[in-house]
């Protein structure tokens, strides 16, 4: 029965984008909590556990925002788009709370960077799987400040560090439709014997 629910969860996984939300409803701090504790079960080379996350909520919210939308002002130049600047202004703001996804680097072993990527994109499929079995909404999104330089200040990077982007959380008010995928045979290659 555990295997079944799996194969459902998994299949039925969608990316739930912030306009999809129900408006200023929150989630809980103890769910968010058990959210980012499974996170921290995803495997990891060495057990290095190299993620790190930082969470923003109520008025953290707007704190965020006002970081990311100002940062592009400033730095956009000449390639200043106004519908741009408000959507990293207000998109943050439909969302229960946002986690910054963020890769601290192994240092102390000779783990490959690689690896430490690796381990945190499955920490944070740990957390797309358990919004979606507490029936929430989540999306990840590398945009905004992502890749910035200036980011790293802004959530305590080391120079090896990266930030490798946003989980956006909120209720489903429009579910997202059905997805498909490939045929099996046209990715996998068996090799037997």
């Amino acid at each position: 029965m555990i295997a079944t629910q799996l194969n459902e969860l998994i299949r039925n996984r969608r990316s739930v984008f912030p306009k999809q939300f129900v408006p200023g409803k929150r989630v809980g701090k103890e769910i968010i909590d058990q959210i980012l504790i499974n996170a921290t079960w995803a495997p990891n080379h060495g057990q290095t556990e190299p993620w790190q996350f930082t969470v923003f909520s109520g008025e953290g919210l707007k704190k965020f925002a006002s970081f990311q939308s100002e940062s592009y002002k400033q730095t956009s130049g000449e390639n200043f788009v106004q519908d741009t600047y408000d959507k990293f202004r207000n998109t943050p703001l439909l969302a229960s709370h946002i986690i910054a996804i963020c890769m601290k680097r192994t240092t102390t072993k000779r783990i490959p960077e690689i690896e430490d990527i690796e381990a945190v994109a499955c920490a944070v499929q740990n957390i797309y799987l358990s919004v979606s079995a507490y029936g929430l909404g989540g999306y990840w999104t590398s945009g905004g400040v992502t890749y910035k330089p200036e980011a790293k200040e802004f959530f305590g990077l080391g120079e090896e560090d990266k930030l490798l982007g946003f989980f956006y959380i909120g209720h489903v008010a429009v579910p997202s439709p059905s997805a498909k995928r490939s045929a099996l045979e046209d990715k996998v290659t068996w090799i037997n014997g």
